[in-house]
């Protein structure tokens, strides 16, 4: 019988990086999907507490289309920033899978659920109460209506925040039907030129923009 030396032995039986890493993915991926289901069961209750008796801006986006838009941007000591962050699924989301996570968000009762389910996740996502548009910024479109849409009025999160606009490597937002062309605008005006924005579309699913233009 052929003997094989320990440390041989040893290096056999353990698992190579790539195995490794798809052990690591896996399990990644098993908290996601428990994450995104209990962001749904949150949604669904507030859509019928709240929703149903007057108009509120927050509805829930594709959490899952927004894992599987945010995996290929992961990276060591990126930054992500949610506009809009309702609950927190997709700032924690974001921080699960290895980034720096802020979400802005101006309903404080949303905020508050979103601290809570970040806590249950151990998740270190951080949230403020707060417009995501920078104190001073005026929407000046081609057609003339400067109109904000759903976005609400409050002071600007940023400063709450400990950090601006182009502190930020990954932008998520999830426009209504006109607000895309804002969000852009605010990505231009507002972060760099080498950051990347994450648009949940209602009919198109999550796009990449980098400098105002579709990524391929």
């Amino acid at each position: 019988m052929t003997m094989m030396n320990s440390n041989a032995a040893s290096a056999s039986a353990r698992p190579g990086s790539d195995d490794v890493l798809r052990e690591a993915d896996a399990a990644l991926r098993r908290r996601l999907v428990r994450l995104c289901a209990e962001g749904w069961a949150l949604w669904d209750r507030f859509d019928e507490e709240v929703r149903a008796h007057r108009f509120h801006p927050f509805v829930a986006a594709d959490y899952e289309a927004v894992v599987n838009a945010l995996m290929p941007h992961r990276g060591p000591g990126l930054r992500f920033l949610e506009w809009g962050a309702a609950t927190g699924v997709i700032t924690i989301i974001a921080d699960l899978m290895g980034f720096d996570a802020y979400g802005i968000e101006l309903d404080p009762d949303l905020v508050a659920t979103a601290r809570d389910l970040a806590r249950r996740y151990d998740s270190r996502a951080q949230f403020v109460v707060g417009s995501f548009l920078p104190t001073g910024y005026e929407w000046r479109p081609s057609h003339g209506d400067g109109r904000t849409g759903t976005l609400g009025a409050g002071a600007s999160g940023y400063r709450e925040l400990g950090h601006s606009l182009d502190d930020f490597d990954v932008v998520f937002g999830y426009p209504w039907d006109g607000e895309c062309d804002l969000m852009l605008d605010l990505m231009n005006r507002y972060g760099r030129a080498d950051a990347t924005l994450l648009v949940n579309h209602v009919t198109d699913g999550v796009l990449a923009y980098r400098g105002g233009r579709v990524r391929r």
